[in-house]
């Protein structure tokens, strides 16, 4: 079985590693290798040294320049060639060596802004065209002056693979499995699961949290595929631009919304390995536009625990800034830690604020539109297992080219709970709050909170709850209907937008609820009657 792995892992990994051989073979004299795995691409690199018959030397600036005959074994030589700390003189080493060789450099990187360095590298790319020697810069950044842009090959090292992982959990197994067979209580189906939280970790990152989680409990379970989930919190803290959501939110805790919970169970299983040998492609994400307070950002969480996938919020306020290109460089690299940590949630929160300065360019130089640009290319164009989540509560600030088919699987329109979803609502918060939903009177209470949102009928429960407190008894069917007469629901002050909301959705959105309150269907009706007359658009 491990043999088998280790084959597996290698075709996974080959497809960048491949290419690297191959411009080595090819005489590419200088590869710039973006990845913050120095280890796991040295391997790979010791191997191609050994399968090529060239030696390999391992550059630091604190060391030198050190010969490797193995991974972490140094040829022992007279100490010359460490003592190459100055990165000038190192260039006039590698040019003076005359063996073929592969030489890696691991902290070359902010040497690059020296322009004497600079004029040294492209002196000893053009001598080593006709050598069989190739310098690996290998670096957690880029730092490239345009002055090599032509003389240096770009390679982005991608994260381990699903089999990568798998390979490692396995030898992690195998091993605590030889020291006490209890040690491990894992089904096939738990490592899959598990393997799958892992994607977005390094090597390094997923050993350290296979192990933590033995040392934990001392045991590798199922309960440990959240101590893996919470590890990723840790990547997403250091990006300083979105936002980890350790949601504890249910789909059980969302009232109504029937029609979109079904829509979710369905696309849910399209995330599997299975799905994707039917044919089926990744799900991109879903738009749920709708009246504030009926549930939009509490399903945006729901869905990460309902899926089990980290959830991430991207405030599209922390997106811009007020450096030049700043912005769009932050877009570039809050969609590359949600790539990175895939499969994930990607929450936009009340998407139609962020972008409203998208369509007049004048406004902010542009910058809005660019960002908003680099968006939607990237949720058209997306591979990553990156499924979005926006929220909107306004459609008249969101742009039509959002909207188009491709950026989203589908629109949601989330109207008013409908007299059963209200009753569900309630029914969940009297739970939350200690009380059962049998001992009040919830038909009476429907009665009272038509048009109510759910955020206004939590509103109520703990409106109520405060009067029963105060009055030093419990809470009463009596002190709900007190406080649902005096609310005045946001559907009465919203009446209009709402009206607008309701008839853009009923021709352009599914609505997430199979039953419409009455008052809606009365205006939706009369909306229509308004498009097919007046010509009514959105």
């Amino acid at each position: 079985m491990t043999e088998q792995l280790n084959k597996t892992e290698q075709c996974d990994a080959s497809a960048v590693f491949r290419e690297i051989d191959i411009l080595i073979r090819a005489r590419y004299p200088i590869l710039y290798l973006l990845t913050y795995e120095e280890s796991r691409v040295e391997k790979f690199i010791l191997d191609l040294a050994n399968s090529h018959s060239k030696k390999l030397f391992v550059w630091t600036a604190t060391q030198g320049l050190v010969q490797r005959s193995g991974y972490g074994n140094v040829v022992a030589n007279d100490g010359a060639e460490s003592r190459l700390n100055d990165p000038i003189e190192l260039l006039k080493e590698i040019r003076k060596e005359k063996s073929p060789a592969l030489f890696l450099l691991k902290d070359f990187h902010p040497f690059l802004d020296d322009p004497h360095v600079v004029r040294l590298v492209r002196d000893t790319a053009s001598a080593l065209k006709n050598s069989f020697k190739t310098i690996a810069i290998v670096s957690p950044r880029l730092n490239l002056p345009p002055e090599l842009e032509k003389e240096v090959t770009l390679i982005d090292i991608p994260l381990p693979s699903t089999n990568e992982l798998l390979f490692l959990l396995q030898s992690v197994c195998a091993t605590l499995q030889k020291k006490d067979p209890k040690l491990v209580q894992l089904t096939s189906a738990d490592i899959q699961i598990m393997v799958k939280a892992a994607q977005g970790l390094t090597l390094s990152e997923a050993e350290n949290v296979f192990a933590k989680a033995v040392v934990r409990d001392a045991v590798l379970d199922q309960r440990d595929i959240d101590l893996v989930l919470r590890e990723k919190e840790q990547i997403i803290r250091k990006s300083g631009i979105l936002e980890f959501f350790p949601s504890q939110s249910k789909m059980q805790d969302v009232g109504g919304l029937d029609r979109l919970k079904e829509w979710l169970k369905i696309r849910g299983k399209a995330f599997t390995s299975e799905a994707a040998k039917f044919g089926l492609p990744i799900p991109k994400g879903v738009l749920l536009l709708g009246v504030p307070g009926c549930g939009k950002s509490l399903t945006a969480k729901a869905i990460a625990n309902y899926w089990r996938m980290p959830l991430l919020r991207m405030d599209l306020g922390r997106i811009f800034s007020g450096l030049v290109g700043s912005s769009e460089e932050n877009m570039r690299k809050a969609i590359k830690v949600a790539e990175s940590i895939a499969p994930a949630i990607l929450w936009i929160d009340e998407i139609e604020k962020g972008l409203s300065g998208n369509s007049n360019g004048n406004s902010d130089s542009g910058t809005a539109a660019r960002v908003f640009g680099t968006l939607l290319t990237w949720m058209q164009e997306k591979e990553a297992n990156v499924f979005v989540v926006a929220t909107a509560n306004s459609i008249s600030s969101l742009p039509p080219e959002l909207l188009r088919r491709g950026r989203f699987d589908e629109i949601f329109f989330t109207d008013l709970p409908s007299p059963t979803g209200r009753k569900e609502i309630l029914s969940i918060h009297l739970i939350k709050r200690g009380r059962r939903p049998e001992k009040f009177d919830l038909d009476q209470l429907l009665g009272v909170t038509e048009e109510f949102s759910g955020a206004e009928l939590e509103h109520c429960i703990m409106e109520a709850l405060f009067l029963s407190f105060h009055e030093r008894r419990d809470l009463k069917t009596e002190d709900l209907l007190r406080v649902a007469k005096d609310t005045i629901p946001l559907s009465k002050v919203y009446a209009e937008e709402l009206k607008k909301l309701r008839a853009w959705a009923i021709t352009r959105a599914r609505f997430a609820e199979s039953q419409p309150t009455q008052a809606g269907n009365q205006v939706t009706h009369l909306e229509v009657k308004g498009i097919s007359k007046k010509g009514i658009a959105s």
